[in-house]
């Protein structure tokens, strides 16, 4: 895969979560990671693999939290190991930044996240 198509299959990741999120689909943003990944979502802990990440989403999605937004997004190349993205987001009730989201080319040729870093800032 060329650099420029990996790198468009990350944006198009991070684009489906955003969509499933933006719909209140837990499983829709579980599936926009890999199977074993590791999320550190501050300050509420460490989850790992689908099922936990489905169920924090689901949580928050349950609390009410919605229309998340992405501004100042930075993408680096990781070489072949896809890209990494950095940004700020905004939702209906809090906002917060991305630390760092790991992407990758799973099996099936479409980036997942492999490791998602991000943070809660504060409430709006």
């Amino acid at each position: 895969m060329s650099v420029k198509s990996i790198l468009e299959a990350c944006e198009e990741g991070i684009l489906l979560w955003q969509q499933a999120f933006n719909k209140q689909d837990a499983a829709g943003c579980a599936a926009q990671y890999m199977l074993g990944a590791v999320m550190d979502a501050r300050p509420f802990g460490t989850f790992t693999g689908r099922d936990e990440i489905q169920a924090f989403w689901q949580n928050i999605m349950d609390q009410g939290f919605a229309n998340v937004e992405y501004f100042d997004v930075k993408w680096e190349s990781a070489g072949s190991e896809g890209y990494i993205l950095s940004s700020s987001w905004t939702m209906n009730k809090a906002f917060g930044v991305v630390h760092r989201e790991h992407w990758i080319i799973d099996t099936d040729g479409k980036a997942r996240l492999s490791r998602d870093d991000f943070e809660v800032q504060g409430e709006r």
